[in-house]
């Protein structure tokens, strides 16, 4: 990686809402998920371990930052899922097994693309034009 890209990443990061923050963990999750299957299909397994090591941290990550006071049932189904992928993801480790790794992937995909359009549609509503009552 060249210094220019890593600190363009960097300040990508740094200046990201907490929904671009969101979607740039799962985006790395998905990746993680896929070289992590590349790697068991080409027998390699160290980089079949750095990989779903590197999931595994990203999805703790995602378990940690739920907040079950605000979030309720929808929390509760979200962490169900992390366990899910975690316990899959040891299973394709431990089994060298690519099966359990594309139940995780079907699941990020479908997360990600869930909160991708849940932020558009808040992004939507947050910009709404004021009503005449503010401009008065």
């Amino acid at each position: 990686m060249s210094y220019g890209y890593g600190a363009y990443k960097k300040t990508a990061v740094s200046t990201a809402s907490k929904e671009q923050i969101l979607l740039m963990l799962y985006q790395a999750a998905i990746k993680n998920c896929k070289k992590a299957i590349e790697c068991i299909q080409a027998k390699n397994i160290a980089g079949k371990g750095e990989y779903i090591g590197k999931l595994q941290d990203i999805v703790i990550e995602l378990n940690n930052s739920l907040d079950f006071e605000v979030g309720g049932d929808i929390a509760k189904e979200l962490s169900s899922l992390y366990d899910y992928i975690l316990f899959s993801s040891t299973q394709a480790n431990m089994k060298i097994d690519v099966e359990p790794l594309e139940g995780c992937l079907s699941v990020l995909n479908t997360l990600y693309e869930g909160w991708s359009e849940a932020i558009k549609t808040l992004k939507v509503s947050q910009a709404a034009p004021p009503t005449n009552e503010q401009n008065g």
